[in-house]
């Protein structure tokens, strides 16, 4: 019996060492260590969309292409309630972890999976009910050959909801903890599976874009499951605990407050999403001066969508393993480290940025081969340029997104929502339509880069504001410590 109570005085150390290491172990050492699985499982689950659309682009055609984009508005909403709950309890868990509230983190945790699966029922239901609706409104024009696509490919995809959005949440959580490579494995797990099953369901099986579908909720559910037992294990600092769960509308709150900048983020990268499939469609025939023009333009924006996805992945692997640095320190008043995290993080993600803008610039005709290798000369050409075109300012997307994290976790959430909100609804979607209007196809595509131009300018100027409150809280911190 002494010996049981030892071993769990030991285990319970172990578990808080996790997270303590946090506020005392050097910064750039743990940013590393909590980037780089960030960072490999991060693209690696960009695989679930890329790898989706290289194999349905050799494998059925390249029309179906543009059923995936179809459906890509619908994915990012569902995107969003895992972002909003996921990422909003993993920043309260940080936050109380830091501030020695084991209990408090445990709650917000326990509150987070039923948030989840209850989110992810729902979109099932609503989606099953709604389909057709649905995909009548994604931007599809009058007798589009990628609608069909879009609805066998979606109506699979909502069986695996539930598993989806509890997957990607509860990640978010285990790494708030100390334990980035429990993510790793699930996104790796979930990735391996699903190009093992795209091969099968698609070339094997000749599923076509069904087999996509299947693949992608196949996938879902294996690393969900894993993550799910992890959280629920003794192995997690704080674990789901439904008998004593205390429910609280109250906490359901703090974590919409503290998750709603990523939540916003992504309703708004769907609407853009939504409205760039209407005017893609639109201005795509008389832009490329074929008579499926509409279509040829929807595959194209595709597979720029997905080549950008792989090139933010890097830089949202740095911001996640930035995010239990900065929510644990800030938590803990340890200004300086919060800036050092900062820093690294700012420097890590442009370094990825410019890497990512030199390989687009070179290689785009390339990288289009990659996904149809039988596309027309409408399509490749359309394609490479709209490609070079949309990372024209890649290089400082790096210091918008670590920056947008920070207000988050430095507890101004309405300023990082603000700044999602300027970029995409304010900025973007006027300038696609104004644009469209004037330039057609290629002023919808050229609306991206001058979007970010603006909000970049801006977030530097907030930024420089905040990073001065933060200084002078260093300078104190050290004054005390001196003292």
């Amino acid at each position: 019996m002494e010996s049981d109570t030892h071993r769990d005085e030991e285990q319970r150390t172990k578990k808080i060492d996790a997270a303590s290491r946090l506020g005392v172990e050097p910064v750039g050492r743990l940013l590393w260590r909590f980037s780089l699985p960030a960072i490999a499982g991060m693209m690696v689950n960009a695989l679930y969309n890329v790898v989706d659309r290289i194999f349905v682009g050799r494998g059925v055609a390249d029309i179906a292409l543009g059923g995936l984009s179809l459906v890509m508005p619908i994915m990012i909403i569902s995107m969003a309630f895992a972002m909003l709950f996921g990422v909003g309890a993993a920043n309260m868990i940080s936050i109380r972890l830091g501030q020695q509230r084991r209990a408090d983190a445990e709650n917000a945790l326990t509150h987070c999976f039923l948030l989840l699966a209850g989110a992810g029922a729902v979109m099932m239901v609503l989606g099953m009910i709604f389909l057709d609706p649905l995909l009548s409104l994604m931007g599809a024009q009058e007798g589009s050959q990628a609608l069909g696509y879009a609805r066998d490919y979606l109506r699979i995809i909502l069986f695996g909801q539930v598993f989806g959005l509890l997957g990607f949440g509860m990640s978010h959580c285990a790494r708030a903890q100390g334990f980035p490579m429990v993510t790793m494995i699930a996104m790796f797990m979930g990735a391996g599976i699903n190009v093992l099953l795209d091969g099968i369901f698609i070339f094997g099986f000749h599923w076509g874009v069904e087999g996509a579908a299947w693949a992608t909720v196949a996938a879902q559910t294996a690393s969900s499951l894993w993550v799910l037992y992890f959280n629920f294990s003794k192995k997690a600092v704080v674990r789901i605990r439904l008998r004593i769960l205390r429910f609280s509308w109250r906490i359901v709150a703090q974590i919409m407050s503290f998750g709603s900048a990523q939540f916003f983020l992504q309703i708004a990268v769907s609407v853009v999403a939504l409205v760039l499939n209407i005017c893609t469609g639109l201005y795509g025939a008389a832009a490329l001066g074929v008579a499926n023009g509409g279509d040829i333009a929807l595959a194209g924006v595709t597979i720029v969508n997905s080549v950008t996805l792989l090139l933010f992945m890097p830089i949202f692997g740095i911001n996640q393993g930035a995010q239990p640095l900065l929510g644990y320190n800030y938590g803990a008043r340890k200004f300086a480290r919060v800036l050092k995290a900062y820093g690294w993080a700012v420097a890590g993600a442009t370094a990825i940025s410019c890497v990512g803008f030199i390989l687009i610039m070179l290689f785009p005709h390339w990288i289009v081969h990659l996904f149809a290798p039988d596309g027309g000369e409408a399509l490749l050409d359309f394609t490479a340029w709209a490609m070079r075109v949309t990372v024209i300012m890649l290089p400082v997307t790096g210091f918008q997104i670590v920056s947008s994290n920070m207000f988050v976790v430095t507890g101004r959430p309405k300023t990082s929502i603000v700044l999602t909100l300027l970029r995409q609804i304010i900025l973007l979607l006027p300038s696609m339509l104004i644009f469209g209007w004037l330039w057609g196809l290629h002023g919808v595509v050229a609306a991206a880069p001058f979007a970010d131009v603006i909000s970049v300018l801006i977030t530097a100027a907030l930024v420089y504001a905040e990073l001065k409150k933060l200084r002078a809280g260093a300078k104190l911190e050290a004054a005390a410590g001196s003292g």
